[in-house]
């Protein structure tokens, strides 16, 4: 049997939002339209491949046992569109984790890897949900489990991180501290901190106690407010150029240097011709400039739960790293 792949994603779209209306609307088609077609792909299989109630939508066993096949061959035949018609488009890359300047990573590779647009992702949610609809090719980020099937990840870049804090913090005099050495401190949060997976896990590790969050409304303002508590302080990546905040200090953490990593994410199968050149020019300024340098006696990365998959590609390689 011929696969259709306009059927195929139809049925890809719909058990990724488990609601005809929003699958249909995000394919700009018509509710009618997208039930015609999946009924058409179940009619052709000889098998029901979603269950429809007054709920909503739910996959049935055979559906779940074709989605990720149904993903690979859309994204198959996206990348048989792309090889033809892809260099007229620029890739469409997004970033999240925007307090901690992304866009510097970005910056560093971008001239080696074609033309590049840039999206205004908010979290890693949102960021994957634009991945698996197709809305962008792929983007570049903390990323931690779980992540939803028929992505695929690669971690790129290592940073060691500082804390930040005021003046009036005792500790601002420190050359240097140690993680556990804040915790009689408060780390300010820049949102929930159950979404903010780093600070969450860094809280846990070195037993800080007290936290308290605030909103995003950009780096300076979040700054002065860690400023202003004289037991605040915050993490920030050591390369990120922090505003003039008055009374700002920034100190190295070391005795484990925590590290922060970044990944670029992106559609498994998706073929767009600008992302091998996007990611091959992300390991070249890798080896140029030590990005991927660890070592587990002197630095600490979070650990990710045991039922999810790790953060990066396998064994990081040790040895020094220039700050």
């Amino acid at each position: 049997m011929d696969l259709d792949v306009a059927q195929a994603r139809a049925f890809v779209r719909t058990a990724e939002e488990l609601h005809f209306g929003r699958a249909a609307a995000s394919l700009g088609i018509s509710q009618q339209a997208l039930s015609k077609r999946v009924a058409r792909l179940e009619a052709l299989l000889g098998t029901a491949l979603l269950h429809r109630d007054g709920h909503g939508v739910r996959l049935t066993e055979a559906g779940r046992r074709f989605l990720a096949p149904a993903r690979q061959a859309v994204a198959a035949a996206d990348t048989a569109v792309a090889a033809v018609l892809g260099p007229q488009r620029p890739l469409r890359v997004d970033v999240w984790g925007h307090l901690y300047a992304p866009m510097r990573t970005l910056a560093r590779v971008a001239g080696r890897a074609g033309e590049l647009t840039s999206g205004h992702g908010r979290d890693l949610p949102s960021v994957t949900t634009a991945l698996l609809n197709g809305d962008i090719d792929a983007a570049l980020g903390r990323v931690h489990p779980p992540l939803p099937a028929g992505l695929t990840h690669r971690l790129v870049r290592l940073e060691p991180v500082d804390a930040v804090l005021g003046a009036d913090h005792p500790l601002a005099a420190e050359p240097a501290l140690r993680p556990d050495q804040l915790g009689d401190s408060v780390l300010w949060a820049p949102g929930a901190l159950d979404r903010l997976d780093f600070l969450h896990r860094f809280a846990d590790r070195f037993g800080i106690r007290d936290t308290a969050t605030s909103v995003n409304l950009g780096l300076a303002h979040f700054l002065a407010e860690v400023v202003a508590g004289p037991r605040r302080f915050s993490l920030v990546p050591a390369d990120v150029p922090l505003p003039e905040v008055p009374g700002l200090r920034s100190v190295p953490l070391v005795d484990p240097t925590p590290l922060y990593a970044w990944s670029l994410l992106w559609r498994s199968g998706h073929g767009h011709p600008g992302l091998n050149g996007l990611a091959a020019a992300c390991a070249e300024e890798a080896g140029c400039s030590r990005w991927l340098e660890y070592d587990p006696t002197r630095d600490w990365l979070p650990e990710p739960p045991t039922s999810g998959p790790r953060p990066g590609p396998g064994p990081l390689p040790t040895g020094p790293r220039e700050r």
